[in-house]
């Protein structure tokens, strides 16, 4: 916490209204704080490990199925290079503004209050409902082996081995992460190496593949309208990646920490996305009729799964869907994380119930904690002989939500700097500058446009001979109209009609951890002895 916000936090009893909220940082002073207990190891994972999950090893077969496997791979890159700007932007100003909520209050600070009310609530909402969605997928992979269990069974268990967790507080979330991303990162490496000898026909009896596939089918399918369709499927394979800024207040250094595991998500999501699909594209055709069913929890129908199975190979299948499930618990312990942490900042500021941001002794948001969980029952849908349908629209408004949640970061960053521009204050002061800039998050921003426009295409058409569907359009573009209704809603609420917040109205010392005089010798110098080392650090 900075000097300026300790000293509101001690002169808050002479001022009911300052006892309450802190208009800047968004901290109320009440129970007790978050604690700093995430470590450097912990933050390089969860940058990496909150996104691993269905969305690569089921989603990315109905991309490969929808629009090919060139098609599947370019989406996939345009949303990586997207989304390393966006953390680079974000970790600019995690580590000058370490405080609770992290994009959600830089949307509140940079752009506007109206629009950081709906950012926040959108982000929070897509976690509620993903949580239900990954224990019913954690239960759809049990089934691989015992078909004659009810899934009922399995949503109970994860969700009590979740609230489990939640009793060892953000120690817990980082430790549990950190072990499950390693095995996440061990099957994928794993994968890319099998997938290799797959295509030599090291094994199987296809003998040779090499790039077949890619000239029949095709490396292309369905037009722009495949095309389109990767990028909903690529931002849900994504979503959690951020996690590394809204982590920011519970870690130990985040002046080190964050841009260090900033720096690593390009390499590992080219490592860990980019290869393992490509190498996927080589050895599934995207003409695999099994593919049509690769989409939500259904992990029978994962292409990586798929791939292995018409390899030959008897036992791999069933240690890969053990890494599936593995992979869909960690997703559901970032839920957890990023819905409780978001709620908990906006109760702060006002902006949801005020009991939501009590946090205890232990540095729990202890309620954020049981309405997640709450949310949690809704997997006993999966159960019901109707209740996909209804939970379907429920998670239609989680993978466009990243799009939303994303720009705004980058735009919260590119205004973050022109206010520093206007006041008069030097790049020198700041800990941490991305390479590209401002002109990086504007580049971030428009491949979040590009892929709005082109998701709400697809929501149209897609593919070239479809009509139009209404239903179909809004479950896949639910997401926009709930982001208006909460962004007037809060205009409406507040009577402030104004668009921006003026560029010179903006405080930008409150929360904020400038770089001092005596901190210089903490920055590691840039010299030709230590450039691989430097390069090390940034690719692992």
């Amino acid at each position: 916490m900075s000097d300026t916000t300790e000293k509101q936090a001690k002169e808050a009893p002479a001022n009911p209204h300052v006892h309450s909220v802190d208009e800047e940082v968004g901290i109320v002073q009440q129970g007790g704080q978050l604690h700093t207990d995430l470590k450097g190891r912990h933050m390089q994972m969860i940058a990496i490990g909150g996104a691993i999950g269905a969305g690569l090893f089921i989603g990315s077969g109905s991309a490969l199925y929808k629009g090919g496997p060139a098609a599947l791979v370019i989406g996939y890159i345009i949303v990586g290079v997207m989304l390393l700007f966006t953390m680079q932007a974000l970790a600019e100003l995690a580590v000058l503004y370490p405080v609770n909520g992290a994009f959600y209050t830089y949307v509140v600070r940079f752009v506007d209050p109206s629009w950081g009310f709906a950012m926040g609530w959108d982000y929070a909402i897509a976690w509620l409902t993903v949580l239900p969605f990954e224990l019913i997928a954690a239960g759809i992979t049990i089934e691989f082996w015992r078909p004659d269990l009810n899934i009922a069974i399995w949503v109970t268990v994860f969700l009590v081995i979740l609230a489990m967790i939640q009793i060892f507080g953000v120690r817990g979330y980082g430790e549990v992460e950190f072990i499950l991303s390693m095995v996440k990162i061990a099957a994928c490496t794993g994968f890319i190496i099998l997938g290799i000898i797959i295509n030599c026909g090291g094994v199987g009896d296809r003998g040779y593949i090499g790039a077949k596939y890619w000239y029949d089918p095709g490396a292309f399918k369905n037009g722009f309208n495949g095309f389109a369709g990767v990028f909903v499927v690529a931002a849900f394979a994504f979503g959690g990646t951020e996690l590394v800024g809204l982590a920011a207040a519970e870690s130990v250094n985040p002046r080190r920490a964050i841009p260090m595991a900033s720096k690593q998500v390009f390499f590992r999501i080219a490592f860990f996305y980019i290869i393992n699909l490509f190498i996927l594209g080589l050895i599934l055709p995207s003409n695999d009729e099994r593919l049509k069913n690769a989409s939500g929890a259904a992990s029978t129908y994962s292409p990586f799964v798929l791939a292995i199975q018409d390899a030959g190979i008897a036992v791999l299948p069933s240690i890969f869907n053990a890494v599936i499930t593995v992979s869909v618990i960690s997703v559901a312990n970032s839920c957890t994380f990023g819905s409780t942490r978001t709620m908990q900042a906006m109760a702060e500021r006002g902006m949801a119930p005020k009991f939501l941001s009590y946090i205890d002794k232990a540095g729990r948001p202890i309620w954020c904690v049981v309405v997640q969980l709450v949310f949690g029952l809704l997997g006993y849908l999966g159960v019901a002989s109707n209740g996909l349908d209804v939970f379907n629209w429920l998670l239609a408004l989680s993978g466009l939500s990243y799009f939303f949640v994303w720009g705004s970061c980058c735009l919260a960053h590119i205004r973050f700097r022109l206010a520093w521009k206007s006041q008069g204050r030097s790049l020198k002061e700041l800990p941490y500058t991305p390479p590209l800039g401002i002109w990086g998050s504007a580049i971030g921003l428009f491949l979040n446009i590009v892929c709005l426009i082109a998701t709400f295409y697809n929501a149209l058409y897609p593919s070239p001979s479809a009509q139009p569907d209404p239903a179909y359009f809004f479950q896949q573009y639910l997401a926009l109209p709930i982001v208006i209704a909460l962004y007037l809603g809060w205009k409406v609420y507040s009577g402030n009609w104004q668009m921006w917040v003026n560029l010179n109205d903006i405080d930008l010392n409150a929360g904020a951890r400038p770089l001092e005089i005596e901190d210089e010798d903490e920055i590691e110098k840039k010299t030709w002895a230590n450039l691989p080392m430097r390069i090390l650090r940034a690719a692992f």
